[in-house]
């Protein structure tokens, strides 16, 4: 077996959905197992899947376990050359697998690789690559020179922003959301610690593959990732989960080396922490006031007959929707007027994912922000960047 893919899920069936739909279009011709842990979801997610995805293997955990320990359940079991970590609410581009394999196959020296997420809106993720956290690095961050001074090796180190996002390089920390590793390499450095139950342990594993001697990559390669949908980064959880991983990350590596620092750090965390909830509510609520008070509507590229299913979704939800017949004419029209959305037809008949992926990081560099939308014409699913319309 060339490649398995893991995707852990809870509670995201119709993104998980659309997932796997990329993933198979994606593996199309190459030598793939496909594996979903599903983490004790209430949304009837695998009984759901497994009627449409019969070629994939599902593994239905009775409690939710966590990422690094259900995605070890999946690693255990499968067999390929390379295992990818991919998070359920992410769109793969139908070039994506194979290009990342081809290079692993072509740099022995690659330990593992990510790629270029780009945001609902065509915004460049600037998770795609990162560097180590050390506590100058992590400061750096927080006290915003990181934000202050992207272009500079040493500020702008822990998004490594200086590096050209258009180009193949070598990069320290992979995220967890697209993570594709040489089985070679992680049977060298171990499994993922399960002393993280969300978050970290991305950083965790990376770190370790750098320290045995390998090199990790970031490769131009676009998917989306929808975050927020897998978390909800509005709720304490995700807050408390996402920064006390940061604190044993730190206990895991740092914390002999900086001793005196070591209550500095875990104050810095906290106060940072109770920050981001606090901006994070703020921005929830003036979010909805915001949807409250104007009228949704979205462009839609697709079919007539998509056009005809669609309309009824839309009038229940309240969505106003206007059809394009071509994809140039999407730049000109939102320019027009205000839309919040650019939704494309997915599915047989409708736009490929790497094309969808690539229009909408056009329009956003073209300054045109509107979120994804797509729909499955076959299951009649509208699926928004923040909403599911049935």
């Amino acid at each position: 077996m060339k490649l398995s893919v893991i995707i852990v899920s809870y509670n995201v069936r119709y993104y998980l959905q659309q997932c796997l739909d990329s993933v198979v279009r994606a593996t199309r011709g190459m030598d793939a197992d496909i594996w979903v842990v599903d983490n004790c979801s209430t949304d009837d997610s695998v009984d759901y899947l497994r009627e449409r995805f019969p070629q994939v293997h599902f593994i239905a955990n009775e409690e939710n376990v966590g990422f690094a320990r259900a995605n070890n359940q999946a690693i255990r079991l499968s067999s390929g050359e390379y295992v990818l970590l991919l998070n359920p609410d992410t769109i793969v581009g139908e070039d994506v697998l194979n290009g990342c394999v081809r290079f692993l196959d072509s740099h022995p020296e690659a330990g593992a690789t990510g790629t270029m997420m780009i945001n609902r809106n065509g915004s460049f993720a600037m998770e795609s690559r990162r560097g180590v956290p050390t506590p100058s690095t992590a400061f750096y961050k927080i006290c915003g020179l990181c934000a202050m001074f992207p272009t500079s090796p040493r500020f702008g180190k822990y998004y490594m922003s200086y590096l050209d996002k258009n180009q193949s390089s070598e990069i320290e920390i992979i995220s967890g959301a697209f993570f594709m590793l040489r089985r070679q390499a992680l049977e060298e450095v171990g499994l993922l610690s399960e002393d993280y139950f969300m978050y970290g342990e991305d950083i965790d594993l990376s770190y370790s593959i750098t320290q045995r001697g390998w090199h990790n990559y970031y490769q131009p390669l676009r998917i989306l990732h929808y975050k927020g949908e897998s978390t909800r980064k509005t709720s304490f959880r995700y807050v408390h989960s996402f920064y006390n991983a940061m604190l044993i990350f730190f206990d895991r590596h740092f914390r002999r080396r900086y001793r005196l620092l070591s209550l500095l750090v875990r104050l810095a965390v906290v106060l940072k922490g109770a920050w981001e909830m606090l901006k994070q509510q703020l921005l929830l609520l003036l979010r909805r006031r915001r949807c409250e008070s104007s009228a949704r509507s979205l462009l839609f590229i697709g079919t007539d007959e998509a056009m005809e299913a669609l309309l009824p979704i839309c009038e229940r939800a309240n969505i106003q929707v206007e059809r394009i017949a071509t994809d140039q004419e999407a730049l000109m029209r939102a320019q027009e007027r205000t839309f919040n959305y650019i939704t494309f037809q997915t599915g047989d008949g409708g736009t490929s994912y790497s094309d969808m992926l690539s229009q909408l990081q056009s329009l956003f560099d073209g300054g045109v922000d509107l979120h994804l939308g797509t729909f499955d014409l076959k299951n009649q699913i509208l699926l928004l960047s923040d909403d599911i319309c049935l």
